[in-house]
Order: C-alpha cells, then structure tokens, then sequence
C-alpha cells in the first residue's frame, strides 16, 4: 500500500505559479513538481532564484532527486528542470500528449525538421494508467487533457496534483481555449478526478487569489464537488462548455505565452543560439491591423 507523502510547497509570485516537492518519508527520495525558471521578458534575461530555492531545500534534507514533472506544457511559466537536473540529477517526465503538442507548435512557430517533434527532449512520457516510483511512493499519472492534450494528474497516496486543470473553488478551472484544448474533454476529466475518495487533496499549479483572499492551492475531491464554481455536483456537461466558451472568449492570453511554450516545449530548454551566439524566440504576427 502506497503511503502518503510530504509536500512542500513553494509559490512564486510573478507567476502565480506553485511549484511541489514532494517526498517520500519511508525514504530520503523526492521529486520535483512544475518548477519555474525566472525571466525579465523585457530585458531578454533569465535567472534561477525559485529553482535555487527548491535546490537549497533539497540539498539541506539530504534528499535524493528521482523525478523532475511536468504536469503539462505550461503557457504561463518557464520551466526550470534543466537546470535543476543538471545540479541534482533525477528524469524528467511529461505526458505522451507533448507529441501532439511540439507537432502544433511546432508548424505555428515554424521551427523547421531540426525540431523533434517525437518527446525525445525528456527522459519518460507518461502514458495513462502508467506508474512509476518516488522512493517507495508508488505514483499513476492520469490523463486529463482539456486544457492541453498532454495534461496529466499525478495520484500520490492521498494527493493528486492536478495541474491547470483545476483552480481552487472560487477559481473554478482551466481555460480550453489553447490549441489542441477542448472543454469537453476538461469536463470529463475533471470527472476522472473528482471519482477519487473525496478526501483526497489536491493541489493547484496556480492560484490567483480570487476577491482579493490569501493565495491557496490545497483542497480536496470533496469541496470541488461541492462548491466548485464550474463543476460543482449537479452542473451538466454542457452547461459547462458553454460558460468554458464564454468565458475563454473574453480572457487575455497570459504575458509568458510565447517564450513559455517555445522553451517547455524543448523541456525547458531554449533554441539553439544563432551565428552571432545569440538566442532568439519567435512571435508569430497572424495579420496587421489597419
């Protein structure tokens, strides 16, 4: 029987973004979830401050890296796990999904046949139903895509880390409006994770702070059915994907989104540098207004 694990959580704030250690306590193995890499998008500049900080605390534990995941192809944030693993070690691990999505990105940044499109660029992708092991911590990563094709939950013992695929209740969920998403298929999804016990927690890759409340990112199976602005019990699937499509059609797309995607994509890593030794990213321009 898989016990349940030690989490630790650290928040960044310009991203909004959580990122997870967690560990196994029969064990001094741990694994990373969804770790960011810091960017000053206006200057061209990177830099690792949250990685280190997931780096210090592992490194003061004494803890041994097994795993770098990415619960999907993040359009907000720049993963660190290149970095970390080059410091700690460990595989990086991503759902099969990432196919599907180097192959779209791929033709809408043009990135030409010297980009793999086959997920060759992390160590394991994640099939559903697949195990794998922190330590003693047996974990199965779920497929839930809806918000990218290449979404999945990781079920740890007690606690499933979902992802965008879920905001905390007054959050409600991810938007499905990324190339490749479908609200439909997040619904039934979020249905996958909401038929776990319901004392099962979850924890958020993102929260925003709704109404001006304290940043939050733990729940459970419980309270998502219950109060749920989007998918409480008793909202139909298509109820959903109307208010999914409403709302999608008047959201902003997040500020990181070209660099996010050009760079995890890659696994986190950047383009190769050009002649001049210099990296560039692409932003696509769809037309010209007059």
């Amino acid at each position: 029987m898989t016990s349940n694990p030690e989490i630790h959580a650290f928040f960044d704030t310009t991203t909004n973004t959580i990122s997870y250690i967690v560990h196994d306590p029969e064990s001094l193995h741990c694994a990373i979830i969804d770790s960011v890499m810091d960017i000053d998008y206006a200057a061209g500049q990177i830099s690792y401050t949250h990685a280190d900080h997931l780096i210090r605390f592992i490194t003061q534990k004494g803890w041994q890296l097994d795993w770098l995941i990415e619960t999907h192809v993040h359009a907000d944030h720049l993963s660190a796990a290149p970095y970390i693993q080059s410091q700690l070690g460990g595989k990086l691990g991503i759902g099969e999904g990432i196919k599907t999505v180097q192959s779209v990105f791929g033709k809408i940044f043009n990135e030409g046949t010297d980009f793999k499109r086959d997920g060759s660029q992390f160590d394991c992708l994640f099939k559903d139903g697949d195990t794998y092991k922190i330590g003693s911590l047996e974990v199965t990563a779920i497929h839930t895509p809806g918000h990218t094709p290449a979404c999945m939950t990781h079920l740890i013992g007690d606690a499933a880390f979902v992802g965008d695929t879920l905001f905390m209740p007054d959050g409600g969920t991810a938007r499905a409006d990324f190339p490749g998403g479908d609200a439909r298929a997040l619904y039934r999804s979020i249905h996958r994770i909401l038929s776990l016990p319901d004392e099962t927690r979850l924890f958020m890759c993102h929260d925003y702070g709704p109404n001006g409340r304290d940043f939050i990112w733990q729940t459970t199976v419980q309270e998502q059915r219950r109060i749920n602005i989007h998918v409480r019990d008793g909202i139909t699937e298509d109820e959903f994907v109307d208010l999914r499509q409403k709302r999608d059609a008047g959201l902003d797309m997040p500020d990181l989104l070209i660099p996010s995607i050009q760079v995890n994509m890659r696994a986190g890593h950047f383009p190769e540098a050009e002649a001049n030794g210099s990296i560039y990213l692409k932003v696509p321009i769809s037309g010209i207004k007059n």
